[in-house]
């Protein structure tokens, strides 16, 4: 109870009903998504939303998956082994 929600925009990476897709990112739009990249013939996108709007964006009908976005950073290529 102690525990605050977040609720800034968190990247997301959705995998969707490649043969709806149009459809189902108009949906994911309406519900808050902000579309930054659109992969239709992999039936996937990216976007940003809202992390407490993140349960109603897997609800939509036509989402398959919601995974958060994660960047991997790496040392550059002369750095020493750590």
């Amino acid at each position: 109870m102690g525990r605050t929600a977040r609720s800034g925009p968190v990247g997301v990476i959705l995998s969707v009903d490649p043969d709806r897709f149009a459809q189902v990112v108009e949906a994911a739009r309406r519900v808050g998504l902000t579309v930054t990249g659109e992969q239709p013939i992999l039936g996937s996108l990216s976007g940003t939303i809202a992390e407490d709007r993140i349960p109603v964006l897997e609800a939509v009908d036509g989402v398959e998956s919601v995974d958060r976005e994660r960047i991997v950073r790496l040392p550059p290529p002369d750095a020493p082994l750590q």
